[in-house]
C-alpha cells in the first residue's frame, strides 16, 4: 500500500475516532468489558461490510462521483432525493457534535493562555478555522491528517502505559449496569462510532490510479486501526474508574475530570488525544459534505464552503450539551444511509450486471440479507 492510500486509511480511521473516543466509555463502561466487547464487535463486522458494498457501487459507478450523482444513475430521482436527504441530515448531526465537542476543547486551551471565550465563540472560531482547512481539498487534508493521527496515536500508547501501574484486574469484571436492553440501545451510538462510509466516495475520486483490491483494502485498515483503539480505551477506562463512576459522563470534561486523581499527566495527554480525534473526524465528515455539495450545487469553493458550514454551526448554536443525543439522533440515520442505501445500490447494480468485471463485495447473496438483518437488528435496538 503506497502512502496516499495509507493516508486515506488514515482519514477513515480519524473519521470514526471522533465520536467514538468520547462517546464510547459515556455509553459502553457500565456495562462491563466482556458484553461492551462482543457488541463492538458485531458492530464493527456490520459497518465494514456496508462500507465496503458502498465501495463497490462506488467503483462501478464510475471513480470520483459523489454519492449525488450514484443515487441518481442507480435509483432514479426519487432514490437521489432521498439518499441526499439523509445524507445532508448525518453529516449535518455528526459535524454538530464534534463542533460542540471541540468547542469545548478551544475554551480549555485558550483559557490556559489567559484567553476567555464563551461557548458560541468558541464553536464560531472552530469551525471558521477548521473549515478553511477541508476548503482546499482532499490532499491537503490528507497531509495533515497523518500528522496528527501519528500524535494522536502517541498519546493514546502514552496514556495507556501511565494508566498500566494503576489498572485493577478486579475492576475489569466491574458492571454497573446489567440491564441487556439497555446495552442493545446503545448500538446506534456504536454504530456512529464506525459511521467512516461518508468518506469513500471522495477518497475513490482521490486514489483513482489505485485498484480495487488496494481500495478494498484501504476500507478494512481504515476501519480496523478504530476498532483497536476503541477496544484499548475501553479496556483502560473501565481498568482505573471506579464502579461509582461509570455511566456518569455527560461530556468531554467529565471524562477528563474522572482521570485527574491517577495523574495531571494523563488529563492532559488524554486532552490532547480526543482534540485532535475530534479534529480529524471533523476533517473526513466536513470533507464528505462539502465534495457532497461541490457535486450537488456546482459552485466555486468560496460558496460551497459557506454553504457546507452554515447550517451545522447554527445547529450547534442552538444545541448546547447534547453531544450524545446528537449523536444517537446521527446513529439512527446511518443506518438507512450506510445499510440500506448501500444495500440498495448494489442489489440493482448486480442486477443490471453493470461492470461486473469490478470489484464485488465477498459473501454474494446470503451476507446481502444478512446485512439486511444487521440494519434491522440496529433500527430495533432504538425502539425497543
Amino acid at each position: 500500500m503506497n502512502t496516499k492510500l495509507l493516508g486515506s486509511s488514515l482519514i477513515i480511521s480519524g473519521t470514526a475516532l471522533g465520536a467514538g473516543m468520547l462517546a464510547i466509555p459515556m455509553v459502553l463502561a457500565q456495562f462491563g468489558l466482556l458484553h461492551g466487547t462482543l457488541l463492538m464487535l458485531l458492530i464493527y463486522a456490520g459497518t465494514t461490510y456496508a462500507a465496503l458494498l458502498l465501495l463497490e457501487a462506488t467503483i462501478k459507478t464510475g471513480d470520483g462521483l459523489g454519492l449525488n450523482s450514484i443515487a441518481r444513475m442507480v435509483l432514479g430521482k426519487s432514490g437521489q432525493i432521498v439518499s441526499n436527504a439523509l445524507l445532508y441530515a448525518l453529516l449535518i448531526c455528526l459535524l454538530m457534535a464534534y463542533i460542540l465537542g471541540a468547542a469545548d476543547f478551544v475554551i480549555q486551551i485558550l483559557g490556559s493562555v489567559g484567553v476567555s471565550l464563551t461557548a458560541v465563540q468558541s464553536q464560531i472560531l472552530f469551525t471558521l478555522v477548521a473549515g478553511a482547512v477541508v476548503a482546499p481539498g482532499t490532499t491537503l487534508i490528507d497531509r495533515l491528517n497523518r500528522i496528527f493521527f501519528l500524535v494522536m496515536l502517541l498519546s493514546l500508547a502514552s496514556s495507556l502505559l501511565l494508566l498500566a501501574p494503576n489498572l485493577s484486574f478486579e475492576s475489569l469484571f466491574q458492571v454497573s449496569n446489567s440491564d441487556q436492553i439497555a446495552l442493545i440501545k446503545t448500538s446506534a451510538v456504536l454504530f456512529t462510532s464506525f459511521g467512516f462510509m461518508v468518506v469513500i466516495p471522495s477518497l475513490v475520486a482521490y486514489n483513482q490510479e489505485a485498484t480495487d483490491k488496494q481500495l478494498r483494502n484501504m476500507v478494512i485498515i481504515g476501519s480496523t486501526i478504530p476498532l483497536i483503539c476503541y477496544l484499548c480505551w475501553l479496556f483502560a477506562v473501565v481498568g482505573n474508574l471506579q464502579l461509582d463512576q461509570l455511566g456518569n459522563f455527560h461530556n468531554v470534561s467529565d471524562l477528563m475530570r474522572a482521570f485527574e486523581a491517577h495523574s495531571p499527566w494523563i488529563s492532559g495527554i488524554l486532552s490532547v488525544f480526543t482534540g485532535l480525534a475530534l479534529l480529524t473526524s471533523f476533517f473526513g465528515v466536513a470533507m464528505a459534505l462539502f465534495h457532497q455539495n461541490t457535486d450537488t450545487f456546482r459552485q466555486n469553493k468560496f460558496v460551497t464552503y459557506l454553504i457546507t458550514f452554515i447550517a451545522p454551526l447554527i445547529g450547534a448554536l442552538l444545541a448546547a450539551e447534547q453531544f450524545l443525543s446528537i449523536l444517537s439522533y446521527a446513529g439512527i440515520i446511518l443506518v438507512f444511509l450506510a445499510v440500506f442505501v448501500p444495500l440498495l445500490l448494489v442489489y440493482k447494480l448486480r442486477e443490471r450486471e453493470v461492470s461486473s468485471d469490478r470489484y464485488s463485495a465477498e459473501g454474494g447473496r446470503a451476507m446481502l440479507i444478512i446485512t439486511l438483518l444487521f440494519g434491522v437488528f440496529l433500527l430495533v435496538s432504538q425502539i425497543i
